[in-house]
């Protein structure tokens, strides 16, 4: 459905007019005090037009932070934020034009899901009528046409979810804020939420920033990701890049399972040759796990093998996992599950093989991006 959402223009729309310039968004040099602590520091990040960018880290990080200075709902102790090439540090959240989904839906429980729609658009004085035709249209688009006259307290979580999204998108506001907007719901609603979050970011088409922990969630909605730590940027990157290519180990750590080589009693080989301030790390779907006596290969001469013994098998439906004691240090190795695989219980002898190409070297600590 193409929803017209152009026509509708926003209270004091001289404020953030949209220049046809491909930085939609920009932190320069910000940092956010609270008294001694820096909750965001120092950090320079442009966001593109129509981008989807999530902001990820464990809690403390700054990520919530950023996306608060971002809404305007508190102001940077130092550096600048530009939307659309204009400072908006001195711009109240109000006059920022931004659709903004909280983790709690933030719905009006007094209102109806209908009346939650019209409200943004009644706010910018919108037409009855046009308001009107806009939530029946919208209603439609989030699969919601007949609960438009219930309460947010008659909806499931994820139909209140579908109404903050709707509510946010109906005034067609150039920027989308998203605050952890799956975090409440369970792992089978998140992942078709995820998907409709996909769907109406291709449709509208907003520059949306989206701040979460989840890593899957990221890989999966994300056109980069920035990954925060200690109110820094760790790293800046594609999805592919940041789980394939991590800088540093709190990256690769963060951003999946890693198997970090370092102080190994077997030497690493590789096909590069790193600094010595690297370490080697390994993610564990590269690791095929089999028995000590099965062939090698075709192309063995393109792997490094080890042997070791199993320490435990957890099966996760799909995925096996396999944890291997190999000297010192314990490797974790991840397949997926496939007809007449053979399975290795605790206490086996098993070798291990993976494709030199696929080791990366990552720094040791972090401490902010790397240019």
């Amino acid at each position: 459905m193409n929803l017209n959402l152009k026509s509708y223009i926003p209270i004091e729309d001289e404020v953030l007019e949209r220049p046809p310039v491909s930085t939609q968004i920009e932190f320069c040099n910000v940092t956010k005090m609270y008294g001694s602590v820096a909750a965001v520091k120092d950090i320079s990040l442009s966001v593109l037009r129509g981008e989807f960018l999530t902001i990820l880290g464990p809690s403390g990080s700054g990520k919530t932070t950023a996306l608060m200075l971002l809404a305007g709902f508190t102001a940077p102790s130092q550096g600048d934020i530009l939307i659309a090439g204009k400072s908006v540090s001195e711009v109240p959240s109000y006059r920022r034009d931004q659709g903004i989904v909280f983790q709690s839906y933030a719905l009006f429980p007094h209102l109806t899901v209908r009346r939650n729609l019209e409200f943004p658009l009644e706010m910018r004085g919108i037409k009855a009528a046009d308001r009107a035709a806009r939530v029946d249209q919208m209603l439609e688009r989030v699969h919601l046409g007949e609960f438009g006259g219930r309460m947010p307290s008659q909806l499931s979580g994820g139909q209140q979810q579908r109404v903050a999204l709707a509510r946010a998108l109906i005034a067609d506001p150039p920027i989308l804020l998203l605050d952890e907007p799956l975090g409440a719901l369970d792992r089978n609603l998140r992942e078709q939420m995820q998907i409709e979050i996909k769907d109406l970011h291709k449709e509208f088409g907003q520059t949306t920033i989206c701040v979460t922990h989840d890593q899957e969630e990221a890989l999966t909605l994300s056109d980069r990701i920035v990954v925060m730590r200690a109110g820094q940027i760790e790293q800046i990157d594609t999805p592919e890049a940041l789980y394939d290519r991590p800088k540093t180990r709190f990256v690769a750590n963060f951003l999946g399972e890693a198997n970090i080589l370092e102080d190994t009693e077997f030497k690493v080989e590789s096909d590069i040759v790193p600094s010595s301030e690297m370490i080697a790390m390994l993610r564990p779907e590269r690791i095929c796990v089999s028995a000590c006596s099965a062939a090698r290969r075709g192309d063995a001469d393109q792997r490094q093998s080890v042997s070791g013994t199993v320490e435990d098998m957890i099966y996760a439906g799909p995925l096996r996992k396999y944890r291997v004691r190999v000297g010192n240090m314990v490797l974790i190795a991840r397949e997926h599950v496939a007809s007449g695989q053979e399975v290795f219980r605790p206490g086996k002898e098993v070798r291990l093989d993976w494709l030199r190409s696929d080791i990366r070297f990552v720094a040791a600590e972090g401490g902010g991006l790397r240019k």
